[in-house]
């Protein structure tokens, strides 16, 4: 298909001769006339660009997905159907029901952020899983107000959560993605089959893979980049699935973090942990787990824990796939062991024993939406007289890459578990890590907080191996008498 194609507002568009890096927010505002989608931060950080997207899910029925149309590149949007705060009021006049629960909690004031936070509210409408506060809470927390306060803006989301009315805004399924689109000297390509994708790749080795563009569209806005030719792999629907056996779940590269959050809730808690701060809302119905994993950041959130369960990667060429240890999936700063023409199609992860003791931490400046300074995946396994077997003891922010410490888990291996074997644990990470000073936090900094982490670890885990956030803490890191509340 060499045009794009959408529906906006309940009626199919059709764009030809527009860049493919514009992103939905400039395309709403400045071709279509529609300035009810504010631009705020330009990076997904304020929630005032908030639109509507339905969304194909690998299991049950098409959801309306809040998105920020700031980070959305129109070519993302084929097939789909889109929804502005324009289109909600109804042909009769009538107020579409977040916007009348917002008006009467009187949680508008300047009006600047409100039909962002009216779209955030739009999504709360129609989920099934609103069934715990801070699900509500995590719904609103990528949507700043300047003004109002937030008492009132969650008053009204908590009125319409999960009313799912049975009214004109069914979610619908997208139509194909299939997409070779050029433009102003730049080519936009979604295939829907991996042939498709090798062949692409055969005649343009240079193109730049995009999953959900939470990461390079910062590149567009803030750089003002204009990539010549991106290939993404949202269309690739094998990349989406979640399958699981008694051993392991096969997580592919194209899950969403939303659609990971809910899948291991109940799986793998300690991973779950780490992705209720992954970002907000709206960005984690974009950013996929491919996508954070392959751009190889030494503060990515998911490599650490993924790394402390035991992840695998699976690698996929045009020959098959084969596997990497996670941990040896990332060579260098920056760099991931894929070579040319290959992509990452999943990862596996291990079935954790209920006798293992595992948990995750993300200490950041913000506890929401924010980059970590040093984050954490600990594992450890210990026999029937609580001699530890096995420690896998993974760290981001410490070194180039996302690091197992190694010399940690040596002073650990072969000890009981208490006290004593921690505190030499601790001692031993200044031999695996010299982490760098930076405006997040001094080497110094990064070093205490590495070796707290593991105290609290064992804290946390003395009671409960396994432990869940607990209602209302304020931290990841909690205490013991934290985690008997959860």
């Amino acid at each position: 298909m060499d045009h794009l194609r959408f529906n906006l507002n309940g009626t199919w568009v059709t764009e030809r001769n527009l860049a493919p890096t514009t992103t939905l927010l400039r395309y709403l505002r400045d071709v279509k006339g529609l300035p009810g989608t504010k631009e705020g931060c330009a990076e997904g950080d304020c929630g005032a660009c908030t639109v509507a997207v339905a969304e194909a899910r690998a299991a049950g029925s098409p959801q309306w997905r809040a998105v920020n149309s700031c980070l959305l590149l129109l070519p993302m949007v084929q097939g789909k159907h889109v929804v502005t705060v324009e289109a909600l009021r109804a042909p009769d006049g009538a107020w579409h029901p977040a916007q009348e629960a917002l008006a009467r909690a009187l949680g508008s004031q300047c009006g600047y952020c409100t039909p962002g936070v009216v779209m955030s509210m739009f999504e709360a409408t129609y989920r099934e899983d609103l069934d715990q506060p801070w699900k509500l809470d995590d719904q609103l927390c990528g949507n700043l107000c300047r003004c109002t306060g937030y008492r009132p803006i969650r008053d009204a989301a908590q009125k319409i959560a999960g009313a799912c009315p049975s009214d004109r805004f069914a979610a619908r399924a997208p139509e194909s993605m299939d997409l070779h689109y050029q433009a102003h000297g730049q080519r936009f390509v979604t295939p829907v089959t991996f042939d498709a994708l090798f062949d692409e790749l055969v005649r343009h080795p240079d193109a730049r893979f995009v999953g959900g563009g939470t990461d390079l569209s910062l590149e567009i806005t803030k750089r003002f980049a204009a990539p010549p030719k991106l290939i993404s792999l949202e269309g690739l629907a094998p990349l989406r699935a979640v399958e699981e056996s008694p051993e392991l779940f096969r997580i592919g590269a194209g899950v969403t973090i939303s659609e990971l959050e809910a899948f291991s809730e109940q799986r793998l808690p300690s991973l779950h942990r780490m992705v209720r701060y992954f970002g907000a809302r709206q960005i984690k119905h974009r950013g996929t787990v491919g996508g954070n994993l392959c751009t190889a950041s030494p503060i990515g959130d998911l490599a650490p824990t993924l790394i402390s369960l035991g992840a695998s990667a699976v690698i996929r060429g045009r020959a098959g796939e084969r596997t990497v240890a996670l941990e040896a999936f990332f060579p260098a700063y920056r760099k991931t062991a894929l070579s040319p023409g290959e992509l990452l199609a999943a990862v596996l992860v291990p079935r954790v024993p209920a006798t293992a003791r595992a948990a995750s931490y993300k200490v950041s400046k913000r506890r929401e939406l924010d980059i970590s300074t040093v984050s954490a995946g600990l594992y450890v396994e210990t026999d029937g007289k609580g001699v530890v077997t096995l420690a896998r003891l993974a760290f981001g922010g410490m070194a180039a890459t996302p690091k197992r410490a190694s010399s940690a888990e040596a002073a650990l291996l072969g000890q009981p578990w208490g006290e004593a074997s921690i505190e030499a644990a601790a001692a031993a990470l200044v031999k695996d890590f010299t982490p760098l000073s930076d405006h997040r936090g001094s080497k110094e900094y990064r070093a205490r907080v590495a070796a707290n982490l593991l105290r609290g670890f064992f804290d946390e885990t003395k009671e409960v191996k396994q432990p869940r956030l607990a209602r209302g803490h304020a931290a990841t890191v909690q205490s013991a008498a934290e985690v008997s509340r959860a």
